[in-house]
């Protein structure tokens, strides 16, 4: 018994080990076509998509940028990565601030479908609708 409970310790570390991996993000190699990792070994590959479900890997936010277009108006650039090994689909909405800290009441804050493949950066892009608008926030839920 005590073996068999050394080797699946063995085996989850492996598996960790191979996940935590960080490849170059501005170059992105699907599972088909990089060189097999313990995370993506044909192998253990079930494992490693159990224990991600298991542990609720989900997405992050990497980095969030705004800059004034030529019209004067707010642009908002979210980069992201799911760190699942499933496509994560969900909702975000961006809403605009003005520079008193209040919500600048627009049509096109309204919920936005997004998703993000498995193991994949993704990025969204939203627009702010006036020129008063010097900040943001952006709020995510499931998809219904």
């Amino acid at each position: 018994m005590k073996t068999i409970t050394n080797i699946l310790l063995f085996v989850v570390a492996v598996v960790l080990a191979g996940c935590f991996e960080k490849p170059d993000s501005r170059i992105h190699l699907r599972e088909q076509i990089r060189s097999d990792s313990l995370a993506d070994n044909i192998v253990t590959r079930p494992v490693a998509h159990a224990f991600s479900a298991l542990i609720g890997e989900s997405i992050e936010i990497t980095q969030a940028v705004m800059r004034r277009n030529d019209a004067g108006l707010l642009e908002l650039y979210v980069n992201g990565y799911n760190r699942s090994y499933q496509t994560k689909r969900f909702r975000y909405r961006v809403e605009w601030l003005d520079d008193s800290g209040l919500l600048i009441q627009s049509k096109t804050s309204v919920w936005l479908p997004a998703s993000a493949m498995g193991k994949s950066p993704f990025s969204l892009k939203a627009v702010a609708p006036t020129p008063k608008a010097v900040n943001f926030r952006m709020d995510t839920r499931k998809w219904e």
